[in-house]
């Protein structure tokens, strides 16, 4: 699947996972808009982008993705600028213990938008999930539902929903449903002929700075006195760079078979899926 003239949009795009995604949609040709909160981050990012690539191939957004009316004007930004919308990247994520509320509402709670949004919504007490309103306003944008063309949506989560550790419990529920939600929107997707593949991708330990935040009280909590046996996780079960998980993005971009995979990607067993049993009768 050639991605030339397809445009994409990356959250958390500026650095770590989100970064290495845009440089290899970048480098297949792609146009992207690079949303992420940190401002200051976003705009070197765009900076060396245009040095590399060419201005006019990608774009800055600056947005929190847990504002929902934020994240809807990201979205349309994107389209007002390139004109169509094929790919969706929900990667945007943090790990905060202490602060769990606001780790709920970047990784899966954000306030709703005050506007209105056509596409049907899953409320969960007056709020969203982030990953939910990022899937919704990509189908609003990409569905055939809404005379579109389709495309591709990709959530990460992580291995943390297979793998749990004392020391990230709410991090931990947060990809667990984010698992759930894009199974199931894949086989809605499918049997409603919305032409949209959505797939999820489970990286390990990957070196990012949300990874180096573990060892720090501010963000874990009441929790970072499991930071040695988070360590020494790390230690068995190695850390992955950025540019692997940005492989196995673009397998689930440009391998059009594949519609509500589960993709893990570890450092002993690299890019593989999750196979689920049938439940039976």
């Amino acid at each position: 699947m050639s991605l030339n003239g397809r445009v994409a949009l990356v959250t958390g795009g500026a650095q770590g996972i989100g970064r290495a995604v845009v440089q290899s949609l970048l480098q297949s040709s792609a146009k992207v808009a690079v949303v992420d909160l940190n401002q200051t981050c976003g705009e070197e990012c765009k900076k060396q982008l245009d040095a590399e690539f060419g201005d006019g191939s990608s774009t800055f957004i600056q947005c929190d993705v847990s504002d929902g009316d934020s994240l809807r004007d990201a979205f349309q930004s994107t389209v007002d600028k390139f004109g169509r919308l094929d790919i969706v990247i929900n990667n945007a994520g943090i790990n905060n213990e202490k602060n769990w509320e606001k780790t709920i509402q970047v990784n899966l709670v954000c306030c709703l938008s005050t506007r209105n949004i056509p596409h049907p919504v899953i409320m969960v007490t007056q709020s969203l999930t982030s990953v939910i309103n990022g899937t919704y306003l990509a189908l609003e944008h990409m569905s055939k539902e809404h005379g579109k063309e389709g495309g591709t949506i990709i959530n990460v989560s992580s291995m943390a929903a297979f793998l749990h550790s004392p020391h990230q419990p709410v991090y931990t529920a947060t990809k667990h449903g984010v698992i759930g939600f894009t199974r199931v929107m894949a086989d809605a997707s499918s049997q409603s002929d919305y032409g949209v593949r959505i797939n999820v991708l489970c990286p390990a330990f990957v070196d990012t700075p949300l990874l180096h935040s573990v060892e720090q009280e501010e963000y874990m909590g009441k929790f970072v006195k499991f930071k040695d046996d988070f360590k020494s996780s790390m230690k068995k079960f190695g850390v992955l760079q950025p540019s692997l998980i940005a492989e196995g993005m673009m397998r689930l971009i440009t391998d059009t078979s594949l519609n509500g995979a589960v993709m893990k990607i570890t450092c002993s067993k690299g890019i593989h899926f999750h196979t689920y049993e049938p439940m039976s009768a």
